[in-house]
């Protein structure tokens, strides 16, 4: 179960100077190419203030020079380990063609009005989920779960505004560090990662050893 990746290939002369332009521009060429089914789909692994991992696939939302953005339940899982945790990794595995991204970095918590500007762009029947759903508590039935969706359809019909839940908002992943990845052959894979300087908004750039 083994793969020969065959790419072109990726050298520091061909970087960007900045990671989130770099970013940009692979994000461009997977969106496009039209290989993946949601190439914005990024695992995000946190952690316990003890060290006890946990990861999960989320939906990236937005990412500008100053991070990468997600919405969750401040209450779920990875809400209540990035609240008392902060750092975080982010993995992005576009594998059809031989790349993935991987950044490091801090999460904080978005204003209200962000969260509540992307919460009105959403699907009327996704922003009721929000409300349903407790996310990662224990439930009984998948039945409790549709009539909470239920009662909520009838408390606001499609087409009436859902206020955004007071306990559900996005997060900013600002990076310390951003690695690029390209498969090759006999696995002489590139890796280049961007690190922040300490202190300062200027990055340099490591080649890593695959």
């Amino acid at each position: 179960m083994r793969e020969q990746y065959r790419s072109e290939g990726f050298t520091e002369d061909t970087l960007a100077a900045d990671p989130m332009q770099q970013f940009a521009h692979w994000f461009r060429q997977v969106a496009v190419g039209g290989l993946l089914h949601e190439p914005n789909a990024m695992v995000v692994s946190t952690a316990t203030p003890e060290g006890r991992p946990s990861s999960r696939t989320v939906l990236l939302k937005k990412y500008d020079e100053r991070g990468f953005v997600f919405f969750t339940n401040f209450e779920s899982r990875k809400g209540r380990e990035l609240t008392a945790n902060p750092y975080v990794s982010l993995l992005f595995p576009w594998h059809p063609m031989a790349r993935q991204v991987i950044v490091t970095g801090r999460a904080d918590r978005v204003g209200r009005d962000e969260t509540a500007a992307y919460f009105r762009t959403r699907p009327h029947g996704s922003q009721l989920g929000a409300w349903a759903s407790p996310q990662s508590t224990v439930i009984g039935s998948r039945d409790e779960l549709l009539t909470r969706y239920e009662e909520l359809a009838a408390r606001y019909p499609e087409g009436q505004q859902v206020p955004a839940p007071p306990n559900w908002g996005g997060f900013r992943v600002v990076p310390d560090t951003i690695e690029f990845w390209q498969g090759h052959e006999n696995r002489l894979h590139d890796r280049l990662r961007y690190v922040r300087e300490e202190g300062s908004e200027d990055w340099r750039v490591e080649r890593l050893c695959p």
